[in-house]
């Protein structure tokens, strides 16, 4: 088994040191671990954000775990050289297509969410988001008009077969948790997404034990505040499902908490190949102050156990552990806690 580990900019380094620390303690049979630079550390050192012996290293593994990345010294980079790019190289390179951002409210931190607890403790979705496409990946520029104002632009697209391939994953998703899946777009005044909705519903016919609906992606956003326990399963679009799955963390409690994987259909002999990471940011006004939480990147070892190398009771224990820390009253600052990064490692540590 291969893992490639990249740690990326502000808070990564010491959000993934924890989850390596889990890593390690699981002593997983011929594991083999890379590190690589992503982000805008691999930029000051080998000049881009991706370099090649970086992305050679993801595609050498079987999963890659990634930190944040992120950094306001590079903020006035061409668009192509800030640390961001790191992130859209590696889902786009390694056909990484399907993003799967599991939010649950844990027991007990109800009253931390900014949804009354009633409400809060009815959240347990899985959003599915498209990865490469839609405005993130279409043609986009500065360019002038006729009367010699300035205007930007980005193209929002999709092909049938991208729509349908994401449509299968979100599908089987729902087959396996409550059999309800809601897809949201905004097919009122977007061709984009009337031909998403579209095949959608001709996806629908081989899931016939599934229940579709659709939603407008505004309307979705204020029915994850108002009535979140009536979704199961959501898909979206790149664009949507990056809005909408940051919403849901924070009706949780803490973007601190949510883990993702984003995967393509690649197989390896363990399992489907992914890339996982935290759905927070880099947060350089707090990086090297022992202050992150690095439950969302302890999370995503997790995800990475279950999804890429079939080690599902692993994966249980950690989330176990997690749970019982969070149950327990050790919460980082971000939930109102006194807990800093080493300490919520060490109790995950003490508890698996």
């Amino acid at each position: 088994m291969k893992i490639a580990l990249f740690a990326g900019d502000g808070i990564g380094p010491e959000i993934m040191g924890e989850a390596r620390r889990v890593l390690d303690a699981l002593s997983l049979p011929q594991l083999t671990v890379f590190e690589g630079d992503v982000g805008g550390i691999a930029y000051k050192r080998h000049g881009h954000p991706l370099p090649e012996e970086t992305l050679d290293m993801a595609r050498a593994a079987d999963a890659v775990l990634f930190g944040a990345v992120g950094d306001p010294a590079c903020d006035d980079l061409e668009r192509h050289l800030r640390p961001e790019q790191a992130i859209l190289g590696l889902r786009s390179e390694l056909g990484l297509f399907a993003n799967l951002r599991p939010a649950k409210m844990f027991p007990g931190l109800e009253d931390l969410s900014a949804l009354k607890p009633q409400i809060a403790r009815q959240i347990d979705t899985l959003i599915v988001r498209e990865l490469n496409g839609d405005v993130y990946f279409g043609e986009k520029g500065m360019r002038k008009t006729g009367d010699g104002r300035r205007e930007g632009y980005d193209i929002m697209s999709y092909a049938e077969d991208e729509v349908r391939r994401i449509a299968h994953v979100a599908f089987r998703a729902a087959q396996g948790r409550k059999g309800r899946l809601c897809s949201v777009d905004k097919a009122n005044v977007l061709e984009t997404s009337q031909l998403w909705r579209d095949v959608i519903v001709e996806t629908a016919a081989d899931y016939p034990d599934v229940e579709l609906s659709h939603m407008y992606v505004d309307n979705a956003a204020m029915q994850l505040v108002r009535n979140p326990g009536q979704f199961d399963v959501i898909v979206t679009g790149n664009l949507f499902g990056d809005i909408l799955s940051d919403q849901a963390s924070m009706c949780v409690g803490s973007i601190g908490l949510l883990a993702s994987a984003a995967l393509g259909e690649r197989q390896t002999e363990f399992g489907t190949f992914g890339m996982y990471e935290p759905i927070h940011g880099s947060a350089p006004d707090i990086a090297g102050q022992g202050l992150a939480n690095p439950t969302a990147m302890i999370l995503s070892l997790a995800m990475l156990l279950r999804h890429s190398l079939g080690r599902d009771d692993d994966a249980a224990r950690i989330e176990a552990a997690v749970a019982k820390v969070l149950d327990d009253g050790i919460l980082g600052a971000d939930l109102g806690g006194s807990a800093g990064t080493t300490a919520i490692g060490d109790a995950v540590l003490e508890r698996l």
